[in-house]
């Protein structure tokens, strides 16, 4: 066959093919009128080639492999030497790829750095270091609508659940000592690192959640001077994640960590789905007495929403 009909069978170039017999790994007969003659041996062999390549085995270290059909094998890996070619290039593959994950963890590393280095701690900084973009929500979210699921929280009981703290030590939301508690419950907190759910904008109520804890970093002392006892944050995330952000964002509160949705299945708190995964719906509850006192669901704009909260604290004393 010619070396069109070898390379289109084979599924490569004659580029490809012309480079594979410079390296004495295909040698075609030559024909009375000067053309190559390839016979199906030939054909194999190219295949063989290609498979190997696919894998990261150079076309020069498959030798041993082609060697291995030359004496008479089925297989191009049935010789001792072939296996030895696979180990070789396993190993090659295991250092790229060490050296690789060090550069990534390297550059995680520096990303990290960077972003708890250069991240605002007030709006005006936030001017100052022209970072607003970091806080600042886009002006076409939809706005969430209030579908009920938080309707019967009002007058409920809070259940004997503890949750990891960042704070230290775990908190008992059934035990909160005598007065006013904010609970703020949000899906989840971004990094740089990190992407956000595919299609998160586009969820009523899902964006937002890194303004909303940092408007309640900056009224935190009102609200404390407004009747509020303490201040949390919660959602699904893990304690050392949610520590990182605690530290990044500079929040005088801590956060709460429910990865197993233990609140939301004791009080049938509002959840949605995004990207495959679950979250809690943005809500706050204001805790008394070991009771639901006061809802707020749903919340727009999260980046306002501290106030709102100290708005109802001043209105509704104690």
């Amino acid at each position: 066959m010619k070396i069109s009909e070898l390379a289109r069978k084979a599924g490569v170039s004659t580029k490809a093919v012309r480079y594979y017999e410079s390296l004495g790994l295909v040698t075609p007969v030559r024909l009375d009128n000067g053309y190559r003659d390839y016979s199906a041996d030939d054909l194999r062999r190219v295949r063989e080639i290609r498979a190997l390549t696919r894998l990261g085995i150079s076309a020069d270290r498959t030798r041993p492999f082609l060697e291995c059909l030359d004496v008479g094998h089925e297989h191009a890996d049935d010789c001792p030497s072939s296996l030895a070619g696979y180990r070789a290039a396993i190993d090659e593959l295991t250092m790229r790829i060490d050296a690789l994950t060090e550069r990534r963890t390297e550059l995680i590393a520096r990303l990290r750095s960077a972003a708890a280095r250069n991240f605002p701690i007030s709006p005006r900084d936030l001017e100052q270091t022209k970072m607003a973009n970091l806080h600042e929500l886009p002006t076409d979210l939809p706005v969430p609508q209030d579908d009920g699921a938080a309707r019967h929280l009002p007058g409920t009981a809070l259940p004997e659940i503890t949750l990891p703290s960042t704070g230290g030590d775990p908190v008992r939301l059934h035990a909160l000592e005598e007065g006013r508690h904010v609970l703020y419950v949000f899906p989840l907190i971004g990094t740089p690192d990190v992407d956000l759910p595919q299609g998160w904008d586009n969820i009523p109520g899902a964006r937002g959640c890194t303004p909303e804890a940092c408007d309640f970093r900056d009224h935190y002392e009102d609200l404390t001077a407004a009747g509020a006892v303490s201040v949390h944050g919660m959602s699904i995330q893990t304690t050392d994640y949610l520590q990182g952000v605690v530290d990044r964002l500079r929040l005088p509160y801590a956060m709460l960590s429910d990865a197993e949705f233990r609140l939301a299945k004791a009080l049938r708190l509002p959840t949605f789905q995004a990207d495959g995964e679950h979250f809690y719906r943005r809500l706050t509850l204001i805790i008394r007495g070991g009771k639901i006192e006061h809802v707020f669901y749903p919340i727009f704009p999260p980046n306002e929403h501290a106030q709102q909260v100290l708005a109802w604290l001043k209105d509704n004393p104690a």
